[in-house]
């Protein structure tokens, strides 16, 4: 009666959600102020100031035309301004010709994977990863190959990618910095994947793509900057949306940069301007198009993050945790007292802690914690974690 595909991977969808559904249950027996849930990375910090006037300001707006048909590659000047100012965070000539505004990062890639693949072609993702990458893969009926990162770092592995590229090879999704680990993939590792993808791409006579998805490019700590894609990788194509930089998540408006040393970058680009269109999503709102090009330069309150980061890293790494401090991102990525990932996320709901298997990334042994909530949530949950570490003491 439905479609088979698509009804078989109900049961593989995301755990996050899963657990989100999880915590509306237990806050009805509960109540809200005891149930810890760290699952969903839905900020609970509010867009700054600027950017509420700035909507209200366009919102109340006479200009004629506000809310016509408009290029399916979103307004000329509102590309312009994004393409300055990538300009001057990457030290690139983009131009509004090389932006294309999306619905979100979340169709930028569905956008982006249905531009560049055919049938059977393969997309690398490294591992843990957002777990909808693979579905967004096989809606273009595209192949999933999974390469594991560094096990110390959350770093790829230049090696393992070598082995993972192939003649099928038709792009690698990069997420940096990385959800769920927080960690920021470093110039060095970097550059040597891009010399694999060089070596590749000769070996093959191919050419593959990096698609690099930055929704948190902006939420960093300790004076961390992430490595520009565009610099390292010349078949480079950035997805991003404002969900995070200036939390509004729900607006869902972002955008593809493509770099414009890409070969036939014209016919790329106008490809993903179709694809934009028969998709479904044919351009991004014309409001929030014309919010962002006036807050280009805001940004939440960073030291906010890195409050609630310090207060519950320290907590969790007394209590005997495993991980790695995250340079990015609003994630913890802890290693489970136990290997089973998924029995540990249901123990920790017996203390009313809503916490995301690392399976659900790929990567079994861990759970993930989003610390985007309040911070009394943080404080009110350092008793539960205190119970929830001496089951396993």
């Amino acid at each position: 009666m439905f479609s088979q595909k698509v009804s078989s991977q109900l049961n593989n969808s995301s755990f996050i959600r899963k657990m989100f559904e999880e915590g509306d249950k237990l806050r009805a027996i509960h109540g809200a102020d005891k149930v810890y849930d760290f699952s969903i990375g839905n900020p609970e910090i509010e867009p700054p100031l600027k950017v509420k006037k700035t909507l209200i300001k366009v919102a109340s707006s006479d200009q004629p035309g506000m809310h016509r048909y408009m290029s399916n590659a979103g307004y000329p000047e509102v590309r312009s301004k994004i393409a300055a100012k990538l300009n001057q965070e990457h030290g690139t000539v983009l131009t509004n010709e090389h932006i294309v505004m999306t619905c979100g990062a979340a169709a930028a890639l569905n956008v982006v994977l249905k531009s560049i693949l055919n049938p059977g072609e393969e997309v690398i993702v490294f591992s843990p990863y957002f777990v909808e990458y693979l579905f967004y893969i096989e809606n273009y009926h595209g192949k999933p190959v999974i390469a594991k990162t560094n096990e110390d770092t959350f770093e790829p592995d230049p090696d393992k990618l070598a082995n993972a590229i192939n003649a099928s090879t038709k792009a690698i999704i990069i997420n940096s910095p990385n959800n769920p680990t927080g960690v920021v993939y470093s110039s060095l590792v970097l550059n040597q994947v891009s010399e694999v993808i060089k070596k590749k791409e000769q070996e093959y006579g191919s050419t593959i793509f990096v698609i690099s998805d930055e929704p948190y490019v902006k939420i960093t700590y300790d004076g961390i900057v992430p490595p520009s894609i565009f610099k390292i990788f010349q078949n480079s194509i950035i997805v991003n949306s404002f969900s995070k930089s200036l939390a509004l998540p729900g607006e869902r408006i972002g955008y593809i940069a493509v770099n414009p040393s890409i070969n036939d970058v014209a016919t790329l680009i106008g490809c993903l301007v179709l694809c934009n269109r028969v998709l479904g999503f044919v351009n991004a709102p014309a409001i929030m198009q014309r919010l962002i090009s006036e807050v280009l330069d805001e940004a939440v309150d960073i030291d906010q993050y890195k409050m609630r980061r310090d207060v519950l890293y320290n907590h969790l790494v007394k209590l005997g945790f495993e991980c790695k401090k995250p340079q990015g991102t609003f994630y913890l990525f802890l290693k489970t007292f136990i290997p089973d990932d998924i029995e540990f996320a249901k123990i920790a709901q017996k203390h009313n802690i809503l916490l995301v298997p690392g399976t659900g990334f790929g990567c079994p042994g861990y759970v993930r914690l989003s610390f985007c909530v309040s911070m009394k949530t943080i404080e009110n949950s350092l008793p539960a974690f205190e119970a929830l570490a001496a089951e396993f003491k």
